[in-house]
């Protein structure tokens, strides 16, 4: 399991989220590497001039295709065939959104993206009870800052 998730803000969410990570990689006896934290390259290189874009807008696309590149590159440069995201499992989330911005990183970095829509059949309800069986955290925001306010001041999570 590959953890890269610069969006992610404050810190100290990113390391909760990687601590949660890690509890169920090691329930699911596979390893965990986590990737560098850098949120200020993030900020400069997906955030920079979108920061008033709603959820689900060019920012967040831009986001999917900024980890999905780093999930590519650890992918070829560790010699897997092929990689996919746990993205899809949320009903928040545009899976074929997600789809191109793998497939172009996938390209990008000659390697294969497997396009998994990991709500389908109720994955998203068996995610719920997987993290409850582990005690794990849920969060309820996506991470990034921009998602953060707009769920405080619309009172709900995105």
């Amino acid at each position: 399991m590959f953890y890269s998730n610069s969006n992610i803000a404050p810190e100290e969410e990113y390391a909760k989220r990687g601590e949660n990570a890690a509890i169920l990689a090691a329930a699911e006896g596979v390893e965990i590497v986590q990737d560098s934290y850098d949120h200020a390259d993030w900020l400069e290189k997906v955030a920079k001039g979108l920061e008033n874009e709603p959820e689900k807008g060019a920012r967040c696309a831009r986001c999917f295709l900024y980890n999905l590149r780093r999930t590519a590159k650890y992918a070829r440069e560790h010699g897997f065939d092929a990689f996919t995201t746990s993205l899809t499992v949320s009903p928040h989330k545009v899976s074929g959104v997600i789809f191109a911005a793998g497939a172009q990183a996938a390209k990008e970095n000659g390697s294969k993206f497997v396009e998994a829509d990991f709500k389908k059949k109720n994955g998203f309800l068996k995610s719920l009870a997987r993290a409850a069986a582990l005690g794990l955290y849920r969060q309820s925001w996506c991470g990034c800052e921009f998602s953060m306010r707009k769920q405080h001041t619309a009172g709900k999570a995105d």
